[in-house]
């Protein structure tokens, strides 16, 4: 399911500037199992930054294998939470991705999500299609995207498709392809703490050209605004800074063994906290 030629892709230099242009949108990335139930704290969020009771949703579908289990979930919280105006797009095909009916959904939207599933799933029906297109030209005049779980993996220009958890960092720990490009120069893991990532993601840091990686726990989104990152939910979200790496061994390794990280910095920020992308600082 993944796009394959990555390795060959994928070599641009040491990226450092990661913030977004000020007259973007903003994103809103969650780290999966968000309370769809009780208080929706998260979805919440997303509704407001979309236009409160006047936005326009948009729920992608397209990382799901049950896309109308899913899209009707999305549906009731959202209508329970005020808006009217929710439609589901579903691109189960690539071919999907140049519906006019797809393509107007998004030209109205005020808020994209997209749900959980797979994140192979996305860019292999969404990557470099009419609608990619639309959602980073939607995007660039203001529209809010959100995404969770696979959802959010796929907001990076490079992804993590699939690894181990639960275990030290080597080269052989993680799959990385193209993402969806929302937010470049960084690396998004999701369901964090509950299932012990920080291994994949020191390793797909290690050896993608990112300085910054943002592991994200469960019921927990960042939300960002130009360069500025806020923390939101009931978890905490792990920010792994290598920019001032003094030694690794990636290039020195076979792919079953573990790596070396000298002078990697580690930020634990949980809900209320603020991190600055330009700065790669706390703001507390």
């Amino acid at each position: 399911m993944t796009q394959s030629g990555v390795e060959a892709t994928v070599e641009p230099e040491i990226m450092e500037d990661v913030a977004l242009p000020e007259t973007h949108g903003q994103l809103i990335i969650i780290g999966g199992a968000e309370d769809k139930e009780k208080e929706c704290k998260i979805l919440r969020e997303f509704v407001r930054h979309a236009g409160g009771l006047q936005a326009k949703i948009v729920v992608m579908t397209v990382a799901t294998e049950l896309p109308g289990e899913v899209g009707e979930t999305y549906i009731r919280v959202f209508n329970r939470l005020g808006v009217d105006a929710v439609q589901v797009v579903d691109t189960g095909r690539r071919e999907h991705a140049s519906t006019p009916e797809a393509l107007e959904a998004i030209a109205q939207a005020t808020g994209v999500f997209f749900t959980g599933g797979n994140q192979a799933r996305i860019t292999e029906f969404l990557k470099d299609t009419e609608l990619d297109e639309l959602l980073h030209k939607r995007f660039s005049e203001g529209v809010v995207i959100a995404g969770t779980s696979a959802g959010a993996a796929m907001m990076p220009d490079v992804m993590i498709v699939e690894g181990e958890s639960e275990t030290s960092p080597r080269p052989d720990v993680v799959n990385m392809d193209r993402g969806m490009g929302f937010l470049p120069g960084v690396v998004i893991d999701q369901h964090f703490a509950q299932r012990g990532r920080l291994g994949r993601l020191l390793s797909a840091v290690a050896q993608r050209p990112v300085v910054l990686g943002f592991g994200i726990d469960e019921n927990t989104a960042i939300v960002i605004n130009g360069s500025d990152v806020e923390i939101i939910g009931e978890g905490s979200v792990t920010v792994v800074d290598v920019a001032d790496l003094t030694h690794n061994n990636v290039n020195e390794l076979l792919k079953d063994e573990p790596l070396a990280l000298c002078n990697v910095k580690l930020h634990i920020l949980p809900h209320g906290y603020h991190f600055d992308l330009t700065r790669r600082s706390c703001v507390c």
